[in-house]
């Protein structure tokens, strides 16, 4: 978010409507008015108002008493997409990386404390999904994906999530102590990639490194897998077949 501009300049409107289409996810796909009021904290005449320009626009539908987004919303940020040629460049360096890694890679971008999903390889492992999409959140402190964003991002932005993003223990082996965290972002930043283990997802490994130059990079390669079928041993050459194709889809980025 900038935070550099005046108050002034910001519509609040249109800001409240952006907060009523962030009300949706996959644990709230359906929503009745009193829902939304209660999810954005904004009054329910107001949403009730929001809601209906949204359903005019087209991007929501109304069901009975019950509203849901529309797939026009995916236009939102198709022009984000096709404006980094994602399609065209970024989708097959991502087709090239899966196939000699063997296991399906996604491509993240920084988004305040989360990280979110903006591409993804076809499934090279049809036996394991983790259910995650384009356009998927994750939260930057216990994922691989997310610690090689904060080791690889500003040093002030990196201190600022490390100190205020919300702690959630997933897992038994979710780290929630701020300061072991920092020290395995330094750890990561030393060695160029980040593996974590069942922090996230019990019983999974996500190895990811990043995309781009140290201090500014914005985005990272990763993926996930069961630790029951990738050995430890493997970790060292996982990573290098990620770092070379993350440096073939940084230069598709620039």
């Amino acid at each position: 978010m900038q935070s550099d501009i005046p108050t002034k300049d910001i519509s609040l409107t249109f800001m409240k409507g952006m907060t009523v289409l962030r009300a949706f996810d996959e644990a709230h796909s359906q929503l009745s008015l009193a829902d939304i009021a209660r999810l954005t904290g904004i009054e329910r005449a107001a949403v009730r108002r929001l809601v209906l320009t949204l359903v005019h626009l087209g991007y929501v539908r109304k069901e009975e008493n019950r509203y849901s987004l529309t797939p026009r919303v995916l236009v939102l940020g198709s022009g984000f997409l096709r404006g980094n040629q994602f399609g065209r460049q970024v989708q097959p360096l991502m087709e090239l990386c899966a196939r000699e890694l063997g296991y399906s890679v996604s491509l993240a971008m920084r988004d305040g404390a989360s990280a979110v999903y903006v591409a993804q390889s076809a499934q090279q492992n049809a036996r394991f999904t983790f259910g995650f999409t384009v356009g998927s959140r994750l939260p930057l402190l216990p994922t691989a994906i997310g610690r090689m964003l904060l080791a690889w991002g500003e040093d002030a932005w990196a201190r600022e999530m490390i100190a205020t993003a919300e702690l959630e223990r997933f897992t038994s082996e979710t780290l929630t102590d701020r300061d072991r965290i920092a020290e395995a972002v330094a750890d990561i930043r030393t060695r160029g990639a980040a593996v974590v283990e069942g922090e996230f997802e019990a019983g999974a490994v996500g190895i990811a490194v990043p995309v781009g130059a140290m201090g500014a990079a914005e985005a990272a390669l990763g993926f996930s897998e069961p630790m029951s079928e990738i050995p430890a041993t493997d970790y060292p050459r996982l990573t290098e077949i990620l770092h070379r194709h993350a440096g073939e889809i940084a230069k598709a980025l620039r």
